[in-house]
């Protein structure tokens, strides 16, 4: 799927319409929000519901009792507010670096449209609130460690609500503020209290862990598509058997992502004379060029089941208990529990690793005499007194086998908390976060492909075995890496390349060029 969330300008926040798209789209591009109408009047009933039940002083758990293993302490009503906004004063407890700002962001996009699914018992204003912080800029400080998965994302949560109440800190105009002082620059009026349930209401929630988790996967589903690119630019330099991707052996097996990539890489090699003039010079190539369709092809497959998760949770009421106006019920359950995200954000991680497990055995073999079909040793053209890129596949090596590390799911770990009230927990933020983390380093592993690549291609242009010619596409892509990283005929300090390589996989221009020549490239 071609995604494009850099043209989406204005979101309408329902609680039930946002897709990964508009999503990024808010997060990482600003788009503005605003609420809608309908939803707007849900909050309302919900809210009408949860003052009843406050002024009658029914029993129902964090609106009349405490929280956790002090659900049975019962609150008076005249201090159910106090309760509210003690819970954020308690649980602001995260530490760690804060989290980027586009992840703040979509964790407020994430909680303004939870709660306007109308079953949170919260004011509209508290959405209001949220949507002018990101209209006008105001971006919480939220530490990224010290959320279990559940009950939901607290720490974190409880970080991204004290602006709202005039304390903690914000970023505003690329300054680090207090809370109270960056909500005065943007001219929003802070709360002095929350109400009954809105403590809750803020806190409980997957919005940390689904924020991270689905800006990674966005970035997952765009390196998985370079890979391909990248993979079929390797190709060039490494003569490879296409027969490998011939329509009918795909077909047979029926997976759709091999199917895909097996398209993918017959269009993106059509019409290159070194491709063309390789076809006999081996009966079949090694499986990280061979199996790119089937490797490529799981990767695909397991990017499209999270999506299918995380589109769910992006419009999900995640907090407890639920209040349904209807009948005035209101329900403890564990929506706020991360179990369903944190199996997806763990195979994510192991999807995004694959990756660049490949690629770096593709890295391999172009640096590897013995594997390049005639590339000379490490790309150079003085073997001995040059390593050339020898140690690019080291740091290649590297940063796969430290994805082998982060790779570990921490799904199936557990601790228990409030004193065994709340025994099992998802760990889905871990999850979402090392997904993160080897995701930056796939696209790392990614542009050192890149790079190898035009390096290989040129080596085999120079030696002219199999002439001179690369497909067009091939040609425009190599030009574009080629205005900013020259051919390396004797050594040179490297890192300003690779880095230039990095912000190239980065920035999605090399997906732009591939998209605009090649239409039918998925």
């Amino acid at each position: 799927m071609i995604m494009e969330p850099s043209s989406i300008h204005h979101v309408v926040v329902d609680g039930h319409s946002l897709d990964l798209e508009s999503f990024v789209a808010v997060a990482r591009f600003r788009a503005t929000v605003e609420l809608s109408p309908a939803a707007r009047a849900s909050m309302e009933r919900s809210r009408a519901l949860a003052d009843k039940i406050a002024a009658e002083g029914r029993i129902a758990y964090g609106i009349t009792t405490g929280f956790g293993e002090f659900q049975k302490v019962a609150v008076p009503k005249e201090m159910s507010n106090r309760l509210s906004t003690n819970l954020i004063l308690s649980h602001c407890t995260a530490t760690g670096e804060p989290y980027a700002p586009e992840i703040v962001r979509g964790m407020m996009l994430l909680r303004a449209n939870a709660l306007c699914g109308g079953v949170s018992g919260v004011r509209p204003i508290l959405v209001e609130m949220l949507l002018d912080m990101l209209n006008r800029g105001v971006i919480p400080v939220v530490p990224e460690k010290g959320s279990l998965g559940s009950s939901g994302d607290l720490a974190p949560l409880a970080h991204l609500t004290l602006p709202m109440l005039g304390r903690g800190e914000a970023f505003y105009g690329g300054e680090r503020l207090s809370g109270a002082e960056a909500m005065s620059r943007a001219g929003i009026s802070t709360l002095d209290t929350l109400v009954s349930k809105e403590g809750l209401g803020m806190t409980n929630g997957t919005c940390a862990m689904t924020s991270v988790g689905a800006l990674a996967l966005y970035d997952a589903i765009c390196a998985a598509q370079l890979a391909d690119v990248i993979a079929s630019l390797s190709f060039e330099g490494l003569t490879v058997q296409t027969g490998a991707f011939d329509r009918r052996i795909h077909a047979v097996r029926g997976q759709k992502g091999q199917i895909t990539v097996a398209a993918n890489l017959r269009a993106l090699l059509q019409g290159s004379e070194i491709i063309d003039r390789s076809q006999n010079d081996q009966v079949q190539d090694a499986y990280a060029v061979r199996c790119v369709p089937q490797l490529h092809g799981a990767c695909r497959d397991a990017l499209a089941y999270v999506r299918e998760k995380v589109e769910i949770e992006l419009n999900a009421v995640t907090d407890n208990p639920l209040m349904f106006p209807e009948d005035e019920a209101v329900i403890s359950g564990g929506n706020f529990h991360g179990e369903p995200l944190a199996l997806p954000f763990d195979f994510l991680g192991i999807a995004a690793a694959e990756l660049a497990n490949a690629s770096e055995r593709r890295i391999e073999r172009m640096v590897n005499g013995q594997l390049s079909n005639g590339l000379t040793p490490f790309l150079t053209t003085q073997p001995g007194i040059n390593s050339g890129f020898m140690i690019v596949q080291y740091a290649a090596a590297s940063m796969v086998s430290e994805n082998k590390v982060y790779a570990h799911p921490a799904s199936v770990d557990s601790i228990p908390s409030s004193m065994n009230q709340e025994d099992i927990v998802s760990m889905g933020t871990t999850a979402a976060r090392k997904a993160r983390m080897i995701l930056r380093n796939t696209q790392d592993v990614l542009a050192y492909e890149l790079m190898t690549a035009c390096q290989a291609i040129d080596i085999r242009r120079r030696a002219d075995t199999h002439g001179q010619g690369i497909t067009p596409l091939h040609q425009a892509l190599y030009d574009h890496v080629r205005e900013k990283v020259s051919f390396m005929e004797i050594d040179r300090e490297i890192w300003p390349d690779l880095r230039l390589c990095e912000a190239m996989i980065r920035s999605g221009e090399l997906l732009e060029f591939v998209h605009a020549q090649l239409p039918e490239f998925m």
